[in-house]
């Protein structure tokens, strides 16, 4: 990518209508961001340390919670570090490296949520051609086009952004480099591309939307035929904590995204809601909703030394 800028950096100017609550925020964002941490790594250690959690669903779940740890390490560092009284300057490679990891994180975990409801349409609809239709060999395929799809998607959204000429004003009104702001810096028109980066952004997230539709679709009517109520509330309790983490990540989406009449506080506001607080609740959502989880979470944490079953 060439870099045709005369701007060397740019300042981040944190989230509109903040002026004086850095310290409340700085506090509030660090919990947020510990937490995040810790909640995903837990749910790591407990899929990792049983043997029974060893499953293509549990292998998706650890690939989220991976991605759930990076996602907010994206912008919360540079945002906790300017908060906390330091240089709000952030350099141009640091900039287009932000957006490119923010897009590359976020479209791979929006594939990654069409491929856990795909698993979850095949694992309630055809239980007994599971084991032979999501393969190790498959999961392997699935986890690993999840992250090239995700990778051309932020690649061709950042060439679009950064092969603009950004020659003036450098200070980004918002707390890290997104698109919407990057493109009122450009020293060029931009209607054409962001009219570009709109349908590539709109149409991906909705693609991937209706499929993850299609397949609880499909799932609903596979549960409602089930005569056990035992067997009926276990699929609902497994699907509705994979249907609530969906509309948590796509919600912000949508309202960052999709509409028509931009406004940066609210904007940001929900941005934090997408890059912090969805991440935090993620693992809760997983883990309280299922029995399994529990169960090896209980026992790593009452025995640190704990090891995999197998040992």
């Amino acid at each position: 990518m060439r870099n045709r800028s005369v701007v060397t950096q740019f300042i981040l100017l944190g989230i509109p209508n903040t002026e004086g609550l850095e310290t409340m925020l700085f506090v509030l964002f660090l919990s947020f961001y510990v937490f995040t941490l810790m909640g995903n790594l837990l749910i790591l250690t407990a899929i990792i340390s049983s043997t029974r959690l060893h499953t293509p669903m549990y292998f998706f779940l650890c690939k989220l919670s991976i991605f759930d740890i990076f996602f907010p390490s994206v912008s919360s560092p540079k945002m906790l570090f300017y908060l906390s009284g330091n240089s709000r300057a952030i350099s141009y490679a640091g900039c287009l490296c932000q957006l490119f990891f923010y897009h590359f994180l976020g479209c791979t975990e929006c594939f990654l949520y069409t491929v856990m409801a795909y698993d979850r349409f095949i694992a309630i609809c055809f239980p007994l051609r599971y084991s032979i239709i999501i393969s190790h060999r498959v999961c392997a395929i699935l986890a690993t086009g999840t992250s090239f799809f995700g990778c051309i998607q932020a690649t061709f959204l950042t060439t679009l952004t950064f092969q603009l000429p950004y020659c003036g004003p450098n200070e980004v009104d918002y707390y890290f480099c997104d698109i919407p702001v990057m493109l009122k810096l450009a020293c060029a028109d931009t209607s054409a591309l962001e009219m570009v980066g709109f349908i590539s952004v709109g149409l991906m997230p909705l693609s991937c939307f209706l499929l993850i539709l299609t397949s609880y679709s499909f799932i609903v009517c596979a549960i409602l035929r089930i005569r056990s109520a035992e067997g009926r509330r276990r699929a609902f309790s497994t699907c509705s904590a994979h249907l609530t983490a969906i509309l948590l990540f796509y919600m912000p989406v949508v309202l960052i995204y999709l509409r028509p009449t931009p406004s940066p506080w609210l904007d940001a506001t929900v941005q934090v809601l997408n890059n912090l607080v969805t991440p935090m609740l993620n693992p809760l959502i997983y883990s309280l909703r299922n029995k399994e989880v529990k169960s090896s979470l209980w026992k790593f944490l009452h025995n640190p030394g704990f090891l995999p079953e197998q040992l």
